[in-house]
């Protein structure tokens, strides 16, 4: 055990969370409060991606729809908002339903196929949340929807800093819960069935129902970060689900590191600063560049493909 604690992932493991949880505190004394905001997105899209992970990295689920629980949780809180109902003990619960109630509907569907089709049923799933929210004109339609934080009373979620916090106990949380699961006998499950389908049915292990409780604990946790981008921003749109958003939180999990506890967590730090790097510096080459930064992105995507097929995790192992 204390051997790898020593090991360099473990080492930035801990210094990264460490710094995270000061973060707040850091920004204030630096006077930095929008590296504040980056921070909170970092949270909120690793608890999106770890879900993700859940699927994608342990059950070789390949999701091009998970966005669009963000939709779903973001939408359910933004809707209760509009229609006077403010507090978060009944906003978030209500929220969680309606993305497990969806992510069962989901997975119960798109589990009875495999590969390429498994992939384009859970798009048309997304997409059809997309247009429907879309066409929700009473509660802004295409220009989205200007919603009212959460309210628990105990906690001010207005408060930049304490929703920071809030947002930074759910993600540790989420990590805990899902390192846990992913080492339980339903973990090994997943897992064997990820690499032998067949074996593990023949054994006698029940794998379309783990399958289908993985969907739902992933959606659940998509939905979470939904109501959390929500808060966020006071603001809900049809963006929050459409199918960019689910390439970027594939594009995440797999620049962290598949199948990894916290290669999440690394993918969104890397993913959020590469963006508030990349940006200024094409300014500087060209004004109005910044707005294309993926460009510069998407070549150091594949050399990541090529060299580092681990994702970030894999530079952190320790050589032998």
């Amino acid at each position: 055990m204390i051997e790898r604690l020593k090991q360099p992932r473990a080492i930035v493991t801990a210094l990264l969370l460490v710094l995270l949880a000061v973060l707040p505190l850091l920004t204030q004394a630096f006077d930095q409060r929008y590296l504040l905001s980056v921070g909170t997105r970092i949270v909120i899209w690793s608890i999106a991606a770890v879900s993700l992970n859940m699927i994608l990295g342990y059950g070789g689920l390949v999701s091009f729809g998970h966005a669009a629980f963000f939709g779903i949780g973001g939408y359910a809180v933004g809707i209760l908002s509009a229609e006077g109902i403010q507090s978060g003990w009944i906003q978030w619960p209500v929220a969680l339903a309606v993305s497990i109630a969806w992510a069962t509907l989901v997975g119960a569907l798109s589990l009875r196929t495999r590969g390429v089709y498994f992939i384009m049923i859970t798009l048309a799933f997304a997409q059809l949340v997309y247009y429907l929210a879309s066409g929700l004109e009473g509660y802004g339609g295409d220009d989205g929807l200007n919603i009212s934080r959460s309210r628990f009373g105990i906690i001010d979620l207005r408060d930049k800093a304490q929703f920071y916090w809030l947002c930074f106990a759910l993600l540790c949380g989420t990590l805990w819960f899902c390192g846990r699961l992913a080492h339980s006998r339903f973990g090994y499950v997943l897992r064997g069935a990820k690499s032998n389908e067949l074996r593990m049915t023949a054994l006698g292990f029940p794998v379309f129902q783990v399958r289908l409780v993985a969907c739902i604990i992933a959606g659940a946790f998509g939905g979470l970060a939904g109501i959390l981008l929500a808060n966020e921003g006071a603001y809900v749109s049809p963006a929050m689900m459409s199918w960019v958003k689910s390439g970027d939180l594939i594009v995440i999990v797999v620049l962290g590191g598949i199948g990894v506890r916290f290669g999440p967590l690394y993918g969104a730090v890397v993913f959020f600063a590469l963006e508030e790097l990349l940006k200024p510096f094409l300014d500087l080459l060209h004004k109005g560049w910044g707005e294309y930064w993926q460009l510069a992105f998407g070549p150091l995507l594949v050399i990541v493909a090529l060299y580092a097929r681990g994702g970030m995790a894999s530079l952190l192992r320790a050589r032998e």
